[in-house]
């Protein structure tokens, strides 16, 4: 079976597990936990890089970081992951949806102004597919209405806006380093990404439980104690370990990625010409990361007999989320503002393809000749 997504490998990884463990500091703050995160900042050109057990993670650390309480709003996209909206509910905060884009699946930039209200904190955008938001109409509503940005940027690692780093446009930005995304960190794994000057401190606190801790290691301190509220949102140097080892390799992972997807497009593209699917958008202001190849089909009836085709014949492809306001905890925990054009709608027909780094160029040609014999 070939499958959606694997796991990166470069080769390296055991190497630096093995020197993580050598080194006996399997904590985070330790020799490869740094690494990266200095690697990020430079490459991203971000004040603050905090490594997290994953983006459920940090969007939770986010949510504690502009002080979401129960009352306040936010407002975010139906279609993404649970994360993105359990980071607030967990705070009682109200969850708002609005609709998406059909071009991009990402939230509808003229949607939001009409759902603020009195009570809203912050504005969630999510770059699906690793495809940014439109970023400079986002930013420019919160500056208007004062309000924080919180980009869930967990497919975004490698994508640019405008020449921006996703993740690096708002207060804060949130990475996955999950075994399905782009880089790894050997299973789960996440990153924040501070922004804002004035949240850099009080963000160490809170990764370390409440405690001033970081600032205990740097010797600022002579003792380290209870200051706020916080978790564990540390990742271990052995995980770090792993993803150092993908990072040395980035921009030839963002490449091998990139070309698997501009040859799935190029060779699609004569079935979008005959009207027999829909290929992704790639808006101009945008560099994206090849996260995630799609086709779009005519409904979710369609997407069914192919997906069971694809699976008769080794291939998995999957539908992706369902939209969060119609599940059962959407209906408890949030409301959707304006109607719902286009969420369920795109999401009941969009069906994804295999694309891994791994992948190899025989196995990619076994699924193009496929989803030809399916239209066919």
């Amino acid at each position: 079976m070939i499958p959606v997504n694997k796991p990166p490998i470069i080769g390296t990884e055991l190497a630096y597990i093995k020197r993580a463990i050598k080194n006996g500091k399997l904590c985070s703050n330790s020799n490869f936990v740094k690494l990266c995160e200095e690697w990020m900042e430079k490459r991203f050109n971000c004040l603050k890089v905090q490594l997290t057990p994953s983006c459920t993670a940090s969007l939770e650390m986010a949510a504690i970081l502009i002080n979401a309480k129960s009352g306040d709003e936010v407002i975010m996209p139906s279609f993404t992951f649970v994360s993105t909206s359990n980071a607030f509910v967990l705070r009682g905060t109200n969850v708002v949806f609005v609709d998406i884009r059909p071009d991009t699946m990402n939230l509808d930039e003229t949607k939001i102004e009409a759902a603020i209200t009195e009570r809203t904190r912050a504005i969630i955008p999510v770059h699906y597919a690793g495809v940014a938001c439109d970023m400079d109409a986002i930013m420019a509503i919160a500056k208007k209405h004062n309000l924080f940005v919180i980009e869930d940027a967990a497919q975004g690692v490698m994508s640019t806006y405008k020449g921006r780093a996703l993740g690096t446009i708002g207060h804060i930005g949130c990475y996955s380093f999950h075994k399905t995304k782009n880089y790894s960190s050997g299973g789960e794994g996440g990153a924040t990404l501070i922004n804002d000057k004035s949240l850099i401190i009080r963000a160490e606190i809170i990764r370390e439980k409440g405690t001033n801790r970081s600032q205990f290691l740097r010797g600022q301190v002579d003792k380290y104690t209870w200051c706020d509220i916080g978790s564990s949102y540390l990742l271990s140097d052995l995980q770090a370990a792993y993803l150092w080892a993908q990072f040395e390799h980035a921009e030839k992972i963002n490449d091998r990625r990139l070309l698997l997807w501009q040859r799935y497009y190029d060779t699609l593209s004569p079935l979008e010409e005959e009207g027999k699917l829909i290929l992704p958008i790639i808006v101009d202001s945008v560099q994206h990361n090849a996260h995630i190849f799609y086709i779009k089909l005519k409904n979710m009836e369609q997407g069914i007999v192919f997906n069971n085709y694809m699976k008769s014949h080794n291939i998995l492809t999957v539908f992706h989320y369902v939209a969060l306001h119609s599940s059962p905890a959407g209906k408890k925990f949030t409301r959707f503002h304006g109607e719902d054009h286009y969420t369920t709608r795109e999401s009941n027909r969009l069906i994804r393809l295999p694309i891994f780094y791994n992948m190899s160029d025989e196995e990619q040609k076994t699924i193009i000749i496929r989803i030809k014999a399916f239209f066919s």
